[in-house]
């Protein structure tokens, strides 16, 4: 298992515990524990609708690809930290991470 943490709009934050070893993304986890994440697209990067911002652990994460830069740079905020949370795996990667949830993308 592990363990980050998520924090939403409003500022509250939240640890969340997912399973590492079933291949979920951070967007199916954050859904499954009822953040309000759209993911318009289903997970596949063309969307930008589950936009997170990386607040601690963006190191550990690695870089974004070319990908999911193209949709990042087309938002109207965007941070050197913004990550689509449907391009990022669960994966000892994220233990200790703290996400923060992004404007247009949640309901």
């Amino acid at each position: 298992m592990v363990n980050f943490t998520v924090e939403d709009l409003d500022g509250n934050r939240q640890e969340i515990e997912a399973p590492d070893d079933m291949g979920f993304s951070l967007m199916e986890i954050l859904k499954a524990s009822e953040y309000p994440i759209l993911a318009t697209c289903g997970g596949m990067a063309l969307c930008a609708t589950c936009h997170i911002e990386v607040l601690e652990g963006s190191d550990e994460l690695g870089q974004a690809s070319d990908i999911e830069l193209d949709q990042l740079e087309n938002l109207p905020e965007y941070y050197p930290t913004s990550r689509l949370a449907c391009q990022i795996r669960i994966s000892e990667m994220l233990e200790g991470a703290v996400i923060k949830l992004r404007g247009e993308d949640v309901i």
